[in-house]
């Protein structure tokens, strides 16, 4: 049974407001745009387009990722962010605790996801139809006592739960997970976007925002 969606009520973080772009911290727990039925109305995108009507989604976190989230201003803003994403322009980092402790310090993970059919909405590695997926990760730390580390991720491609996936895969699910880890070790996924670097869609001015995990 699916659990029931509570999005948390509290305001809107902005940490950049222009004409072109708006950069927000999405909170945990709610949704970046509407889901099916009534009662998943309630998104990021709906609150930000009551305040700014142009506003327009171009990439995602999940639900209960928290962290950066860049919006456009109008459809042309639209289109040139949406280039920039797709020619892997825009740099994204997040920063997450996952079980046991790494057997590298850094490395990558390259492994083929694709929608897992039968247990929807899960993804799962397919090496026979899976599409191409990198992760680029690195040990912070290492806790000893709770067995856990805080590991920061780049996503390099930007597949459905990659990052959620590939940890899972190597055996180091996230705290918190519900769909690949153990949901009992944490009251929310442990997984937070914290940078976002991107030429400004306007200017051109290399722009960062950075966002310290809140665990």
């Amino acid at each position: 049974m699916t659990a029931r969606y509570t999005p948390p009520d509290t305001p809107l973080h902005y940490l950049h407001q222009d004409d072109f772009i708006l950069v927000l911290d999405k909170p945990a727990g709610l949704l970046s745009v509407p889901g099916r039925g009534e009662d998943k109305a309630d998104s990021l995108i709906s609150r930000v387009q009551a305040e700014f009507a142009d506003a327009l989604i171009v990439h995602r976190l999940d639900r209960d990722t928290s962290g950066l989230l860049v919006l456009a201003r109008g459809a042309d803003i639209h289109r040139k962010l949406s280039m920039a994403f797709a020619a892997r322009e825009v740099e994204k980092r997040y920063v997450a605790r996952v079980a046991g402790e790494l057997k590298n310090a850094s490395g990558e993970i390259n492994l083929p996801i694709i929608v897992d059919w039968e247990n929807r909405p899960k993804q799962h590695v397919n090496h026979a139809t899976g599409k191409p997926s990198r992760t680029r990760y690195s040990l912070l730390s290492f806790d000893a006592a709770s067995h856990s580390s805080l590991v920061e991720l780049e996503p390099v491609t930007g597949r459905t739960h990659q990052l959620r996936v590939h940890l899972a895969a190597l055996g180091h699910a996230m705290w918190g997970d519900t769909l690949y880890g153990d949901a009992s070790l944490a009251p929310r996924l442990l997984l937070h976007a914290c940078r976002l670097q991107l030429s400004h869609p306007h200017s051109g001015v290399a722009m960062r925002w950075y966002s310290p995990p809140p665990f």
